[in-house]
């Protein structure tokens, strides 16, 4: 591959990264707990993302493409699980709003935050279809496919992972500046909320399909 065409794939992966998803909003529920913990929230979405990769590298994603009903049930997987999260995420606001206990005083387990982040890229079937649309495009005939798809997983990896780390920072930023816990907790059901949200609507189109 020529670095043209890495530069190019890069760049579709920033606008992929910006655009907001489930991975977002995971890592700012868990960055309004623990910064660290968002962190390692990426990170997990990043191996996530190398994981549907190697997945795709080694043909079994093209499954994906001809069952339509494995299809269906993975996004049914996915979806319960940001339903489950953001339950869990709200009961856990409720509980340490009604204790008196500051959000900064709140611990989110780091293996917690990068388990979360890693399973929901995983139940994620549209990375899984997007590098199995876009991978064909820049990965040469003549060389090893493979490696080549192995290193399109690592470049949409590090740009998914350091924009996500970006915005874990941020919302760690803020909650320090803030210091409101009223605002903090608010934020939290929101972004419980919305964790939710996307997963019914998941279920529900799936259900539909």
């Amino acid at each position: 591959m020529t670095a043209a065409s890495l530069l190019a794939f890069a760049g579709l992966c920033v606008v992929l990264a910006i655009t907001p998803g489930p991975d977002t909003f995971l890592v700012l529920r868990f960055s309004l707990s623990r910064p660290s913990a968002g962190i390692a929230a990426s990170v997990g979405s990043a191996v996530g993302s190398l994981g549907w990769a190697l997945a795709v590298a080694l043909g079994l994603a093209a499954l994906l493409e001809q069952s339509a009903e494995l299809y269906r049930i993975l996004k049914i997987v996915g979806g319960l699980y940001l339903v489950y999260l953001g339950v869990m995420a709200f009961i856990a606001s409720r509980k340490n709003h009604s204790g008196g206990v500051e959000p900064t005083a709140r611990r989110t387990s780091l293996y917690g935050g990068f388990a979360a982040g890693a399973l929901s890229t995983m139940t994620n079937p549209k990375v899984g279809l997007f590098f199995l649309a876009v991978a064909p495009q820049f990965v040469p005939h003549d060389g090893s496919t493979i490696g080549s798809t192995l290193l399109l997983g690592a470049i949409d990896a590090v740009v998914g992972s350091l924009y996500l780390v970006a915005v874990a920072l941020l919302a760690g930023r803020a909650v320090a500046w803030l210091k409101r816990p009223a605002v903090t907790t608010w934020l939290e059901r929101v972004s419980a909320g919305i964790l939710a949200a996307l997963g019914l609507g998941t279920i529900a189109l799936s259900a539909e399909s």
